[in-house]
């Protein structure tokens, strides 16, 4: 598993999981019934060979280039939010220091702020806010997770020492390489660009199973269809009446082909996988999803 994510640079998470959180489902995509969610965990919070940044989880290695871009955040991002708020933040790491690791509600609401206005964005959420602002600059990190909540914890308990300092612009080099190398293929000003490295594995042709629309081989829209020539769009916010397929429809990989879509909703309450739609690429003959099916259902059964 921790090959896989290397492979594929980070992970995504996201909340949304009609079927499984994008994390766990991009990984069972590849790793089959094999994948256990447990194992995300052990390497996130256990093993720290993992980290969580901002949405995402990368392999702890990347930890140098994630600092780089931390430190450009410190004199962006956030700054004026900050000054305009430096009681509070000192209250908060004051708070982490002295008693964390804590959840966001552990932390008691910082008496001047509870009658602060609405922000557009996190409401009345403030404590939510300042913890994104300073893990976003590497003050504080995301040390665990409670029921799904994000435990945090002064960011230089956590993180290891820094063993290597580069500037913004070396690593932004190291990150646009690493990605490179890990799609493959980019699409760039239109056109489709090799990576030196790349190379033609055989994949096995009669495999067949579900992408996360999340899934790093997919994101890129523009490049899944010049690459497969599948327009392929998520369609969660979109008004049901002019939905084109459905609600959180996934793509359906045959060996090294898309070929079609589908929306299977997981229902965790009576533990059962439903089938809303079904969607083959013109031309392609519909296929058997039985298997890939059955294998979902047993993996989320388990989980």
């Amino acid at each position: 598993m921790l090959d896989t994510v290397r492979r594929l640079g980070f992970l995504q998470l996201d909340p949304i999981s009609s079927v499984a959180p994008p994390q766990h489902l991009v990984l069972w995509s590849r790793l089959g019934t094999a994948y256990a969610r447990g194992e995300l965990d052990r390497l996130l919070w256990e093993e720290k060979k993992l980290v969580e940044w901002r949405a995402f989880v990368y392999p702890m290695e990347d930890l140098p280039l994630l600092r780089a871009r931390m430190r450009t955040v410190r004199t962006t991002a956030g700054t004026e939010y900050l000054r305009a708020n430096a009681s509070f933040r000192r209250y908060v790491l004051r708070e982490l220091e002295r008693r964390g690791p804590l959840l966001s509600r552990e932390i008691e609401t910082h008496s001047t702020r509870r009658n602060a206005d609405r922000h557009d964005w996190w409401g009345a959420r403030q404590m939510g806010l300042m913890l994104e602002v300073l893990a976003a600059r590497g003050l504080v990190a995301v040390v665990g997770r409670r029921q799904g909540q994000r435990v945090w914890d002064i960011a230089e308990r956590w993180y290891p020492a820094d063993t290597e300092k580069l500037s913004w612009r070396d690593a932004e080099a190291v990150i646009a390489e690493k990605r490179w190398r890990a799609l493959g293929v980019k699409l760039e000003r239109g056109r489709l660009l090799v990576h030196p490295e790349a190379n033609a594995d055989p994949v096995p042709a009669t495999r067949t199973t579900f992408l996360s629309p999340f899934d790093r081989l997919i994101h890129d829209r523009a490049r899944t269809e010049a690459l497969w020539g599948f327009r392929y769009r998520l369609e969660m916010y979109v008004p049901k009446a002019e939905r084109e397929y459905g609600y959180y429809v996934l793509p359906i990989l045959r060996g090294d082909r898309i070929v079609g879509r589908i929306e299977p909703v997981w229902n965790r309450t009576t533990q059962e996988l439903t089938v809303n739609g079904t969607w083959w690429e013109d031309g392609q003959k519909p296929l058997s999803l039985a298997k890939p099916l059955r294998d979902l259902t047993r993996w989320l059964a388990s989980s």
